[in-house]
């Protein structure tokens, strides 16, 4: 949603706003994770709601997570502390997907280098054979199975090029913006007491 509190919290109102209203900062990361604070991971459940939140916003727009806590720590460098662990933690996410999407690309070259390899294997086998001319009705089945079962060699690394890397890079882009975004602790009694 765009901030529609904006009036409240001193944010431009062209700032695309993620509210996430907890009973206290520990809901927001992992509680088995034994990490130090700023490099814990976030809970699977608040990072997947952050996520999709965000998929809602301009893509365009700088976005705030706005995080109302009924218990406040009262800890003045608290708001930038949970700040730092969540950009860490969508930044450590985004190198993650940037690595599996050189991963795949490197996958998707040597599969082609592969696939492309075994489709020139069988031209030459049905070009040595002398399949091409061979009229017979066996002879055909055979030399069109050969050039099917080329090209089916070349269905993989295809695919990773034309369709698999493209979601990624959406995430990619996804967890890098949030790994600058904006955080805001308010007490929840300042939302419940605004107008």
């Amino acid at each position: 949603m765009l901030n529609k509190d904006a009036r409240h919290t001193n944010i431009d109102a062209e700032h695309g706003v993620i509210e996430v209203q907890l009973r206290e900062i520990s809901q927001l990361f992992e509680t088995l994770d034994p990490s130090p604070f700023h490099e814990k991971d976030l809970d699977r459940s608040a990072e997947d709601y952050i996520v999709d939140s965000l998929r809602e916003l301009p893509s365009k727009a700088p976005c705030t997570l706005m995080v109302y806590l009924e218990q406040p720590a009262g800890h003045p460098d608290e708001e930038r502390a949970v700040g730092e662990a969540i950009r860490t933690h969508f930044a450590r996410r985004s190198r993650f997907l940037r690595r599996d999407l050189h991963q795949l690309l490197r996958r998707g070259l040597i599969s082609l280098g592969i696939g492309f390899a075994f489709l020139v294997l069988l031209f030459a086998i049905v070009q040595v054979t002398g399949l091409v001319r061979a009229e017979a009705g066996f002879a055909t089945l055979v030399r069109e199975s050969m050039v099917i079962i080329g090209w089916v060699a070349m269905w993989r690394p295809l695919e990773i090029f034309l369709y698999d890397w493209w979601p990624i890079v959406g995430e990619w882009r996804l967890h890098d913006r949030l790994s600058r975004i904006n955080v805001r602790i308010v007490p929840a009694k300042d939302l419940r007491s605004t107008p």
